[in-house]
């Protein structure tokens, strides 16, 4: 092999070579910006797995709330109630002295029920 031939051989090597390299770093470039993307949507996935979860806990609390035949305003005026306040027109707000029924609250809260 003559020196010309020899020296046009690792010339094309060589640019053979660094286009190889360009190939190369362009995937490792795409690779890297896909495995980003890839654990942006996991990031992203987790969190809707989690509102979903928390909306469906929240759903079923609130389908057992209403399974007492109540409606949610009247759960409401029932935790009022509960609290100690009075719910009823004449005395709506004030205080349950000891925490006593009032005949005019249950009736705002269940009238309907009974």
């Amino acid at each position: 092999m003559e020196k010309k031939e020899l020296y046009d051989t690792f010339t094309e090597l060589e640019s053979q070579t660094e286009a190889t390299l360009k190939i190369v770093k362009t995937i490792k470039e795409e690779l890297s910006q896909l495995t980003e993307e890839n654990n942006v949507l996991r990031m992203e996935n987790q969190h809707l797995r989690d509102r979903l979860a928390e909306i469906t806990k929240q759903q079923s609390i609130e389908k057992q709330m209403t399974d007492t035949g109540l409606t949610k305003s009247r759960l409401n005026l029932e935790k009022i109630y509960e609290d100690g306040f009075h719910v009823c027109n004449l005395f709506y707000g004030s205080r349950r002295d000891g925490d006593e029924p009032c005949a005019f609250c249950l009736d705002v809260i269940y009238g309907e029920r009974r």
